[in-house]
């Protein structure tokens, strides 16, 4: 999974790329301008690390976020995306705009909820753009396809100010749509950048609003402070996170919001080999699943022995959670569950 982090200048965007990843990438106006930071972070997952306490695999795997400092150039207003931008912005499965929530360097008070309705306009012009042209083709062509149909609605859509993400517009008929990439269809998470003084506090009420209204996810962070910690010692990042009146550090939180946006869960695998997270779509079917493997699995799927994490680990092997009752033969149907150990049983 690769997200993408955006923000305007003064934002503190890559200070917060290197409180979430540990990295020490150079800030402020000095820093290399249409440089791309990227760095990946594990997923922490107790599940897998009590697998592998049990099973003492040769490798262990978590699933991985790769996120990147999204380059950008501002406008002669500071508050515009340039087309460079905007097409690295197309390559990253979800999108993270980090917004100001602290004075800026002449004092000037911050506007977090204008600057994420900034760039949102800013997305759906670049949508427009798109669709309108490619529309107009197809006018001349004289089409009649359900291309030009769908994207009829979804140019509607954007002129009435509505992102595509919150447009009727079904799964199959995204699909014919697959190519053109839309911004504002990608799942959206604000960062509230904030001083350290009001990192436990909850954001303003008409940001957290706005970011209901839109289907948006909504963290708040302090960037500079969560950059020191990501410097210190785990023991360290625990004592100072809770002196902060935190449950965790920034990764953590930030990594629970984006697996809620966008609607992600874990089945897992454990065995002398390795132990591994694989992070699926929820309602995701187990022959999907295990396409996330290998595609020859998916393609010559027979079963899947499912037992859950908790049982696995409590009954110590899966030959006695098959005595208990706890392990399960599914078909291809099955609907996969977070915190679900597989083994997928397959013709070659």
């Amino acid at each position: 999974m690769k997200i993408g982090l955006v923000g305007f200048p003064g934002s503190g965007k890559t200070t917060v790329f290197n409180a979430l990843t540990g990295l020490t990438a150079e800030t402020g106006f000095g820093a290399a301008r249409g440089k791309t930071n990227l760095g990946t972070v594990h997923v922490p997952d107790e599940r897998v690390t009590a697998l592998a306490d049990l099973f003492k695999p040769k490798k262990t795997t978590f699933a991985e976020i790769t996120f990147s400092d999204v380059p950008g150039a501002a406008g002669s207003h500071g508050q515009t995306l340039d087309p460079q931008t905007l097409a690295a912005m197309r390559e990253m499965d979800a999108l993270c705009q980090v917004v100001r929530g602290f004075p800026g360097p002449a004092g000037e008070p911050a506007a977090p909820l204008a600057e994420a309705r900034n760039l949102e306009d800013e997305m759906n012009l670049a949508d427009l753009m798109i669709i309108e042209k490619r529309v107009e083709r197809l006018h001349k062509e004289k089409s009649k396809t359900g291309e030009l149909q769908i994207l009829e609605r979804c140019k509607a859509a954007l002129e009435n100010g509505t992102p595509l993400r919150n447009t009727d517009v079904s799964a199959v008929e995204w699909a014919l749509l697959s190519g053109y990439r839309f911004l504002t269809r990608k799942p959206l998470l604000l960062v509230l950048n904030v001083p350290e003084g009001d990192v436990a506090a909850p954001p303003p009420d008409e940001l957290a609003a706005h970011a209901a209204e839109a289907t948006l996810g909504l963290v708040v962070l302090s960037g500079l402070v969560e950059m020191d910690i990501a410097q210190m010692a785990a023991e360290d990042q625990k004592e100072f996170v809770a002196s902060l009146g935190l449950d965790e550090a920034a990764s953590g939180r930030f990594i629970h919001a984006a697996y809620a946006l966008l609607d992600l869960i874990s089945f897992l695998t454990a065995g002398a080999d390795e132990c591994r997270a694989w992070p699926i779509k929820r309602g995701t079917t187990a022959q999907k699943a295990a396409g996330k493997i290998h595609s020859d699995i998916e393609r010559g799927f027979i079963r899947a022995e499912v037992v859950r994490w908790d049982d696995l680990v409590r009954l110590g092997s899966e030959a006695k959670c098959r005595e208990a009752g706890k392990l399960r033969s599914e078909g291809k149907e099955y609907v996969v569950h977070d915190g679900d150990v597989i083994n997928f049983r397959f013709n070659v």
